[in-house]
């Protein structure tokens, strides 16, 4: 067994389905709106024809259309737009209601490519006065630790395993998990959101030095930067992630060296997500406090 693998043919004049962006601005409950920007990149938009048109729209649970845009001008292929949503709803581990996001590329009423995206509008606050918030309400993370593994199926991933798992975790009370070690599968990362599982996902349990012979150290130099990109681009627009990890129990976290790793992995998560908070797994508290 293994995570599924698929091979995606495209058109030349394409949407990058990592580079469509969906972040909730704000909520007004009392006015009952909500808006939420849409990022999309399109590639060899120099193929452009100039009567296609890009429609971006959102699609409730119901199948209804709550909001959408018209482009008529990509320009050099970024487009950013605006939807407000009437009536939102909110999505919580109590309520996971999922939203669909699709971005076509049409020419002459015709599909040329499109992307649909299962997401969800919530906001994520975190303050020393209010501590942690989701959709403006202070709670306390309910969380264990899932390791990269289905019990005694190992590594193997099984959608009906993972869905059994999350709803035994969230039988027993618990509202958040932390993906200990690696990279979460998209199989994960959709039951967490249409069971309502909050999740910091984690990148890696090694950096530059060893804890083991074959471990991540090995690839660290060459491999981190692009792996920590790939984890933020998938995974950004899962309702159910509500912060992200650099790392754990590192070893040099204690050290001026590692201070400055943390400073530059946190700065390139939040270049490509400035929405979620961004922490580590510390074990050498008292070192790291007084380095």
């Amino acid at each position: 067994g293994r995570r599924p693998v698929k091979l995606v043919l495209m058109p030349k004049i394409h949407l990058d389905e990592w580079s469509i962006y969906i972040d909730t601005l704000d909520v007004n409950l009392r006015k009952g709106v909500a808006n939420v920007e849409v990022d999309v990149n399109v590639d060899n938009v120099k193929e452009a024809d100039p009567s296609m048109r890009m429609i971006i729209s959102l699609v409730d649970a119901g199948g209804q259309v709550v909001a959408a845009r018209s482009v008529v001008s990509f320009g050099e292929g970024f487009v950013s737009r605006t939807l407000s949503v009437p009536s939102p709803q909110l999505w919580s581990p109590e309520s996971p209601y999922l939203y669909t996001l699709t971005v076509s590329l049409r020419k002459d009423g015709k599909d040329v490519d499109v992307k649909s995206i299962k997401t969800g509008i919530r906001t994520v606050r975190v303050s020393k006065e209010k501590g942690f918030q989701l959709n403006g309400v202070t709670r306390k993370l309910k969380g264990v630790c899932l390791h990269h593994d289905l019990g005694p199926l190992g590594a193997a991933v099984n959608k009906a395993a993972l869905i059994r798992q999350i709803k035994i975790m969230k039988d027993m009370g618990c509202d958040a998990i932390r993906t200990s070690h690696n990279m979460p599968s998209q199989w994960q990362m959709d039951v967490c959101g249409s069971l309502g599982m909050m999740v910091m996902a984690e990148s890696f349990d090694m950096w530059i030095y060893p804890k083991c012979k074959n471990g991540y150290a090995l690839f660290f130099k060459d491999w981190a930067d692009k792996d920590i990109t790939n984890l933020i681009r998938a995974n950004r627009n899962h309702p159910s992630i509500v912060m992200w990890s650099i790392g754990n129990e590192i070893p040099e976290q204690w050290s001026e060296e590692g201070r400055q790793i943390a400073i530059r992995l946190q700065g390139l998560v939040h270049s490509l997500d400035p929405t979620r908070p961004v922490t580590q797994g510390m074990d050498r508290v008292d070192n790291a406090l007084t380095s």
